[in-house]
């Protein structure tokens, strides 16, 4: 009697999800113990997420940035189902989809990834984008393409959040929307980018006012209509006039993770081991900004991108180390650095050892996501894009 492949089903296709897939394609598995693993994403693409502001200046183009799963994960023997995930059954270990399909599964991988908050101020879900997907980016470009061609003298943009998203879309809008653009950078906090090395945040404050983007420091959000949003500062109120309001504040755990019997912490996210085993269910794996993860020297793993790329190969690791009975390891999280872009040819990033700023750091920025992007024949397909577009560009303007 043939026995039964064991079954891994992922859920979420993120950085965390695809490349737990990838890796676990490359294992050196023997015939017997090769698992049929199961990607399952509501969006038919993967996103390259620190590269969708490149979008909003059209630097890059969206199958650059956005390949199908079903691209990436030819050959490797991987299923992709696209569907939305409404429940989890932990005891007899079944996923439940919109669509109706069930999934079965002998270990679970959950990395879902957040979602942006849009009920803390009156208006916001309403009147506000997001910034998070590729589905926000098209509306924000839509938005934006309405704007630019009214016959409206300036275009107001209201940005809430100056963390790492807001202050990528502040330089990215001002570079576009050029002189008639009128950037506000909206942030509660006394300090933009409040987690970021000195040298990072001077760069990013230096690239805002070489732009005019106002900062709203120690303010709050009252309310957003159609046309105005309502700030806070210092116990005053002021109802100003705005075109778009992007929101790039908090993020939120999916509804399906809260009502999962896992352990989690204030903020919903799940507990793990080292392992990055859920503290309640070795079986059950999770990673990304899902999770409150402690590495094996105890530091703490934030929730970023880079952080759940680390990760991916080590619960790929873990997955085949426990359907082979050998030991697992420890995940051991190493801070390469930060990157941002801010604006058209210009960066910053700090990082083993160096600080750089402008355009060396903005090359520098595209050849590391280069390097970081999902397979070999993406990334030589990106990289050849790169190298030729100055070409086109060259012969574009003879010809005109």
């Amino acid at each position: 009697m043939t026995q039964q492949p064991a079954r891994i089903c992922i859920l979420g296709g993120g950085f965390g999800g695809l490349y737990t897939a990838l890796r676990l394609s490359q294992l050196p598995w023997t015939k017997h113990e090769k698992p049929e693993v199961t990607l399952v994403d509501r969006s038919d693409r993967f996103l390259f997420s620190p590269l969708l502001y490149e979008l909003m200046t059209g630097e890059l183009q969206t199958w650059e940035i956005a390949p199908p799963f079903e691209e990436l994960l030819a050959g490797t023997g991987v299923r992709f189902h696209q569907g939305t995930v409404t429940d989890v059954d932990l005891v007899t270990k079944h996923v439940q989809l919109q669509d109706g399909h069930r999934l079965s599964f002998d270990r679970l991988v959950l990395s879902l990834g957040g979602e942006t908050p849009l009920d803390r101020v009156p208006g916001t879900a309403e009147y506000a984008l997001p910034f998070r997907s590729i589905t926000d980016a098209y509306r924000l470009e839509e938005r934006l393409r309405t704007l630019e061609e009214s016959d409206a003298e300036k275009i107001r943009v209201a940005i809430v959040g100056a963390g790492y998203a807001g202050v990528e879309l502040a330089c990215k809008l001002a570079d576009r929307l050029g002189e008639r653009g009128r950037v506000r950078l909206v942030e509660q906090a006394d300090q933009i980018l409040r987690t970021s090395p000195d040298f990072n945040r001077a760069a990013a404050t230096k690239a805002l006012e070489a732009r005019g983007v106002w900062l709203d420091l120690e303010t709050g959000v009252e309310a957003i209509a159609a046309e105005t949003i309502a700030l806070a500062y210092k116990g005053n109120v002021d109802t100003i006039p705005v075109d778009l309001v992007l929101w790039t504040v908090g993020t939120r755990v999916a509804e399906v993770i809260n009502n999962l019997p896992l352990k989690k912490n204030a903020r919903g996210q799940i507990v793990v081991t080292p392992t990055l085993q859920t503290v309640d269910n070795p079986d059950v794996f999770s990673l990304g900004d899902l999770v409150d993860s402690k590495d094996a020297d105890g530091q703490q793993v934030p929730a970023t991108a880079q952080a759940a790329f680390q990760q991916s190969e080590y619960v790929g690791w873990n997955l085949w180390a426990s359907l082979t009975d050998r030991p697992l390891l420890p995940f051991r999280y190493q801070h390469l650095g930060e990157m941002m872009a801010l604006g058209t040819d210009n960066a910053t990033l700090t990082g083993l050892g160096f600080k750089l700023d402008g355009p060396f750091a903005y090359v520098a920025r595209r050849l590391a996501y280069l390097y970081r992007m999902p397979t070999l024949e993406h990334q030589v397909r990106v990289g050849l894009n790169w190298i030729a577009q100055p070409l086109r560009d060259a012969i574009g303007s003879i010809d005109s």
